[in-house]
């Protein structure tokens, strides 16, 4: 009989799937497999990298509307490669680091192939060997999706731009989600001029309807945006719409939504379901329907964010060290923020979700210019908007567009997720004054209870 390495555990990706080798398992055998660059998404081609594009974009917008302010500034001009390499020139080291770590690890053995399953507890490894393992987890990620009009024309995709060599005079962006919100952002503010095209309206759209048409208008007075626009031809700098119009690009970004890896892993040889959308089934505990297989993170989660797949990390490492006691994963309230310009946050349901679901609910919006620190800012379009149940107080949503919407939301994703009465949260603590904070107070005071 022919005999393959084993190990107690094979992870497949090494993106969450790297933090769930905790110390528990420092006496277990462990294979991680990569096919591309150590880290998975989020560090190299994801949260990390886009965000700290974004912060220089801010910056750079910052100086370009000081005049309104009183301060006289001017931007003389963007180095793009130096942004560039300010920002890998940090990220790469941490991804080489992590790949020597785990090659070098103790109880870990790096394998940098494609795994596929080639029987229940087998994979496959390309190139090259099989391994057997008694328990596997799948961590494999998502890609981009390319939509087939695009077909062989030259494009990106958020996997490839940010390492581009210089930033082109005219970008078409394809897709109306947080991945093209966020690049027109940063590239409109480096000076490019941006033109969107997005087959639905608004921009945005699985966000409050309220906010997303907010956004959709403020991201057309920066921005061409083409909204229920089809894609007809790419050919060249031409890029032809299916009603005749015509835009001409130097790049073409394709952000049209990731699809799950899982149709690469021959799952079926090893029993492990998928939905319709190629999402892997788990449970609550993050299992599969095979025995022994678990998954996390964008191959099988609807949320694809790095918090979901860590959150989910966690989950997956105490049930693999502590099988007699499953810890279930808690997706009840999953926030999200797009860090374009102006910022967006969300948790918990939307206004047209409420009336979907016959939720009974109140809402209130407050807008940012209506409190001291929107005085100093001047601003004039953020608004806080928040949900709740009349009946008992509990925080339903919020959602908010605006400076610092990610970070102002916290105190209301904590709300909603620990039941707290919202008048409790707005009276039962002080509130710093005049901070920006002061918004998502009256909001909550201003909820019809």
């Amino acid at each position: 009989m022919e005999r393959y390495e084993h190990y107690d555990l094979a992870i497949i990706g090494t993106g969450s799937g790297n933090s769930v080798v905790t110390p528990d398992f420092d006496g277990w055998r462990i294979a991680l497999i990569e096919e591309g660059t150590f880290g998975g998404t989020c560090i190299n081609v994801g949260c990390i990298p886009t965000k700290m594009y974004v912060y220089a974009a801010d910056v750079a917008d910052t100086v370009r509307d000081a005049d309104r302010f009183g301060v006289d500034a001017s931007l003389d001009g963007v180095r793009w490669r130096d942004v560039r390499d300010r920002i890998y020139g940090r990220i790469d080291p941490i991804s080489v680091s992590a790949r020597t770590y785990r090659s070098d690890g103790a109880n870990t053995t790096l394998y940098e192939a494609h795994a596929e399953f080639a029987g229940p507890g087998r994979l496959r490894l390309s190139p090259g060997g099989e391994i057997t393992a008694d328990r596997i987890v799948i961590a494999a990620g998502s890609r981009p999706i390319v939509p087939p009009e695009v077909g062989d024309a030259p494009h990106h995709t958020s996997n490839t731009i940010m390492r581009i060599d210089e930033v082109p005079r005219r970008l078409a962006i394809l897709g109306g989600g947080f991945v093209a919100a966020e690049f027109a952002h940063v590239f409109g503010a480096f000076g490019t001029q941006v033109t969107i095209i997005t087959h639905s309206s608004p921009l945005l759209r699985h966000l409050d309807l309220e906010i997303a048409h907010r956004y959709t208008e403020l991201a057309s007075k920066r921005w061409d945006v083409r909204l229920d626009a089809q894609l007809s031809t790419v050919d060249g700098s031409r890029i032809t719409l299916a009603d005749g119009s015509v835009v001409e690009a130097d790049l073409l970004l394709v952000a049209a939504g990731r699809i799950p890896n899982s149709d690469r892993l021959n799952l079926g040889a090893a029993g492990v379901d998928v939905h319709d959308d190629g999402r892997i089934v788990v449970d609550e505990f993050q299992r599969t329907t095979a025995e022994g297989v678990w998954a996390l993170g964008d191959v099988c989660s609807p949320h694809q964010l790095k918090h979901v797949s860590n959150h989910e990390a966690r989950i997956v490492a105490h049930n693999l060290a502590h099988p007699d006691d499953l810890t279930a994963a808690d997706h009840r309230y999953v926030p999200s923020a797009v860090f374009t310009s102006p910022q967006l946050a969300t948790v918990g349901l939307t206004e047209e979700q409420a009336r979907e679901q016959g939720v009974d609910y109140v809402s209130a919006v407050q807008p940012f210019g209506e409190v001291a620190y929107g005085w100093a800012m001047e601003d004039t379009t953020g608004v806080c908007k928040v949900l709740a149940d009349p009946a008992t107080g509990r925080l339903l949503g919020a959602h908010l567009l605006g400076p610092h919407s990610s970070t102002l939301i916290q105190p209301l994703i904590q709300a909603i997720s620990f039941g707290q009465d919202v008048r409790d949260v707005a009276r039962g603590q002080y509130w710093i004054h005049p901070a920006l904070a002061e918004v998502v107070e009256n909001a909550l005071l201003k909820l019809p209870l």
